[in-house]
């Protein structure tokens, strides 16, 4: 009898240890599983004007050639590794110092020097568009440039797509109210007025000007400024006019953006635009000839500061 109990002691102990055993390789499987669960939540799925990307979650080399973009990191206390040093904008400058790698040009990236970087996530607009293929084998790389068509909602998701990326959701969303709020002032100001305005962007002497749903039509599709001219066509560089177009359309407010003052050159918007035939118009004689600031509206613009300063600029125009 002691002996059978004996056996059936040793046979009950060995069920006990295969279960426990059967147990700790369940718990195993389970840690594996919400460990393979946590991984797959650090990359995300970011869509975009040039497809669908798959873009790691707080990336730790980043390279970015779309300047907006650039801005909103900056503001959002994110780091990156590199940047197309040249023609920085004076409010970026601080991107050309040697703790930062310079990755070439914005329209001629350096994928020698890219290659070197290793980089975990590449941000590039327009201007990079053509090269995307290129860029992609290198690293996941993301389109984030304006909808000029659409461009608050543009900017919107923009910067709340680089919130999600670097986990800084709260931080986009605040920067963002505070530049929506910017926006609603000048609108509530614009509302009130009866002044209409044209754009133009001055270059070597010649001029263009741009309409609702054009590249600067910010003014009037976001910022409430009625155009002086609704037939002006909306392209990516404007609609060439002369000295008469603009005297005949007689705008009481002028904004001019002065491309020579970034590329260079003698022909100045200031030398451009002394003629009698500008000077006679409303915007002249009421002193309402606004002078933008070149490097937010034609090299940056799309980011948090770049979108703030361009309404503040209208702000002021309008008001005085």
């Amino acid at each position: 009898m002691k002996r059978t109990l004996f056996f059936l002691s040793i046979i009950a102990l060995l069920f006990v240890v295969a279960a426990c055993g059967t147990n700790n390789g369940s718990g195993a499987s389970n840690d594996q599983t919400n460990a393979d669960t946590e991984e797959a939540a650090k990359e995300i799925e970011v869509t975009h004007e040039l497809g669908t990307t798959t873009v790691p979650v707080n990336p730790e080399r980043v390279v970015v050639f779309d300047y907006g973009s650039l801005e909103t990191l900056d503001e959002l206390g994110v780091k990156v590794t590199g940047v197309p040093q040249s023609n920085l904008p004076p409010h970026l400058k601080k991107y050309s110092d040697d703790a930062y790698k310079n990755a070439g040009s914005v329209k001629e990236p350096d994928f020698e020097a890219l290659s070197v970087m290793e980089p975990d996530l590449i941000i590039i607009s327009g201007r990079q568009s053509s090269v995307y293929e290129e860029l992609s084998e290198l690293a996941p790389t993301i389109y984030m440039g304006i909808d000029t068509a659409d461009y608050l909602a543009s900017f919107k998701s923009n910067v709340k797509k680089l919130g999600e990326i670097f986990e800084a959701e709260k931080k986009a969303t605040e920067k963002l109210d505070e530049v929506m709020t910017t926006v609603n002032e000048v609108k509530s100001i614009t509302e009130a007025s009866e002044g209409k305005g044209l754009v133009i962007l001055t270059n070597d002497g010649g001029i263009s000007s741009y309409g609702p749903g054009s590249r600067f039509g910010f003014v009037h599709d976001e910022l409430g400024v009625t155009p002086a001219d609704e037939k002006i066509e909306a392209s990516t560089h404007g609609q060439n006019v002369s000295f008469e177009y603009i005297a005949e359309t007689n705008p009481d407010y002028l904004f001019v953006i002065d491309r020579n003052m970034i590329v260079g050159g003698e022909a100045s918007a200031e030398k451009t635009l002394a003629n009698d035939l500008v000077q006679g118009t409303n915007a002249a004689n009421n002193e309402n000839i606004i002078y933008l600031d070149p490097y937010y509206w034609y090299i940056s613009g799309g980011g948090l500061v770049s979108v703030a300063e361009m309404a503040n600029e209208v702000k002021e125009g309008v008001q005085e």
